[in-house]
């Protein structure tokens, strides 16, 4: 069945925030809630709205909460084979102009936060101010063989979890899981170098553990070098998405001090 563009596909349970809709091609599914500054929230690849529930319920006295699934995972179709971080943010560019919204902050952690870097650079005035965790401006040597061997190191745990995220089933997380390889050998979807990211306006905060097996901490370094209006906040004996179980309070309480900053009231 082909649906055009904007046009509603199925409401979920949850009322009138929570709807897909056929954006830039894929049927994306999100939820609104609350009121104030716009703030899209973005999670991890492999992830989905859902992990941000319990953040969504804190915040929505003080945003609108713009959270959706990435194109690919949760409740969300992908029209590609594999995934691309600037193909996403032509996906959340799309919801918003949907939703009527102009600029915005956001949140996003590792695949999220790479897909705040796109609209970032894309539509530097659009972004007021982004938190990103555990993003990178580029795949470095390191993290490419962890790529390469990821699909086939998921325990039986592992699958349960992401059977629980994604509602396709087991063929859309092998789908996830082919995009993941090819990461390994993709150049061009993430190429963040200084100058580019010397473009970006918004308040950046860059969140990074010292321990991530993927990103080392030089290339957060190089970003808050590179972004203008940046701080830098390394997590000790942090891994690959540093702000789960004893830091996850200080995390909130740093994350919503830093978006609420320059608060429209």
């Amino acid at each position: 069945m082909h649906v055009g563009a904007h046009q509603c596909l199925k409401w979920y349970n949850g009322g009138e925030d929570t709807l897909v809709e056929t954006l830039n091609g894929a049927q994306l599914y999100f939820e609104v809630h609350g009121s104030g500054d716009p703030l899209v929230i973005l999670h991890g690849f492999g992830g989905c709205s859902q992990d941000w529930a319990a953040l969504t319920a804190e915040w929505a006295a003080h945003f609108q909460l713009i959270v959706p699934d990435m194109r690919g995972h949760g409740r969300s179709s992908s029209p590609s084979p594999t995934f691309r971080h600037q193909e996403a943010a032509g996906d959340i560019l799309a919801l918003l102009d949907y939703l009527g919204v102009g600029t915005f902050k956001g949140l996003g952690v590792s695949g999220g936060g790479n897909v705040l870097l796109h609209l970032a650079t894309r539509q530097t005035e659009r972004v007021r101010a982004m938190v990103l965790v555990s993003a990178t401006s580029y795949f470095p040597a390191q993290a490419r063989p962890i790529m390469r061997r990821y699909p086939d190191s998921l325990s039986d745990e592992d699958w349960e979890t992401m059977r629980r995220r994604h509602p396709g089933g087991d063929p859309q997380i092998k789908t996830l899981l082919a995009s993941v390889r090819a990461f390994a050998d993709s150049y061009d979807d993430l190429n963040f170098t200084p100058p580019y990211l010397s473009t970006i306006q918004a308040r950046t905060l860059i969140v990074q553990g010292d321990r991530d097996p993927l990103y080392p901490v030089e290339i957060s370094v190089e970003m808050a070098r590179a972004i203008p209006r940046s701080s830098l906040w390394i997590v000790p004996n942090g891994g690959h998405g540093p702000i789960g179980g004893e830091q996850w309070p200080e995390f909130v309480k740093t994350a919503f001090a830093f978006l609420r900053a320059d608060a429209v009231v």
